[in-house]
């Protein structure tokens, strides 16, 4: 009987529910701290283009202003609406570099996860020394390649080099190799697919929430890229919005009130990003390799 009281006090401890860990201070005042010092500078653009020109240097740095469409007016109206075609080039740019880029990764990323060749350890070996490689070394060399068939200054100069990304390749290896199931693939062939209707019908789909993260990442690599554009281009028409920015800060040290214009600029330059984080955001899985295979 004691040996029954024992084992019933046994189960009930274990059944009972698990106690909470307590949030360490310190832990929280230094998350509070990294969020403070990640979006302080976004909080300042945001009170610092509704600023004039005059109340910008003048006034309390937090302290709003009721400027902010008068500055949008002003920067819309710079050399006819300059500003709206570096953000035109941009989305060019960004949008299609990035699905071009997708899909180069998604393919060369299933081909080293899910085919056997020679030299595939090699190719990827280096894949992963891509991935080591900052893009601003490659700027110089890109742009002597690109000039030798006289493609700068042109639209298909910073487009081109944005096609290929190492860490993409790298990623949809990963995502490859963990979503897609090898029998899938062999119940596909065995159905007559080939291999390109394999990839395109089956792995594809499986495959979305890592080809939607790729896709983000080089997005906003590419809307954020300075040094490629600023290299290959020469023609102000067809600068992307942060080097538009960049000449417009140059002309402030002569014409001070084009801070305010700069500093609208880059507010509305980060729309997009949050408008496209938000929309994509629904189409990532916590789960990758969920739905492919049941047991």
């Amino acid at each position: 009987m004691a040996v029954v009281l024992e084992r019933a006090a046994v189960v009930t401890a274990d059944a009972s529910p698990p106690r909470r860990r307590r949030t360490s201070p310190t832990a929280t005042v230094l998350l509070l701290l990294g969020a403070a010092y990640c979006l302080m500078p976004v909080l300042w653009v945001v009170v610092a283009s509704t600023k004039s020109a005059s109340e910008l240097f003048t006034t309390f740095t937090f302290l709003p202003s009721t400027h902010l469409f008068d500055n949008i007016a002003s920067l819309s109206g710079y050399r006819d609406g300059l500003y709206w075609r570096w953000m035109l080039n941009s989305a060019i740019f960004a949008g299609g570099g990035a699905a071009a880029s997708t899909l180069v990764s998604a393919m060369a990323g299933f081909a080293l996860a899910k085919y056997d060749f020679r030299g595939k350890a090699l190719v990827f070996n280096i894949v992963l020394a891509g991935v080591l490689v900052p893009a601003v070394i490659l700027a110089i060399p890109q742009y002597l390649l690109l000039a030798k068939v006289g493609m700068t200054n042109t639209y298909w100069s910073v487009l081109l080099p944005s096609f290929i990304s190492p860490y993409g390749i790298y990623l949809c290896r990963i995502f490859a190799a963990a979503t897609v199931p090898d029998e899938v693939l062999e119940a596909a062939r065995m159905d007559g697919a080939n291999d390109w209707r394999s990839f395109s019908r089956v792995a594809l789909p499986m495959m979305r929430a890592g080809l939607v993260t790729v896709f983000l990442f080089q997005f906003v690599a590419i809307w954020n890229n300075y040094m490629l554009p600023f290299i290959m281009l020469g023609d102000d028409r067809l600068f992307p919005v942060t080097v538009g920015l960049s000449g417009l800060l140059n002309q402030g040290a002569t014409q001070p009130a084009m801070y305010t214009s700069v500093v609208t600029g880059a507010l509305l330059s980060i729309i997009p990003l949050v408008v496209l984080f938000l929309t994509l955001q629904r189409y990532w899985r916590v789960d990758l390799g969920a739905g492919a295979v049941k047991a």
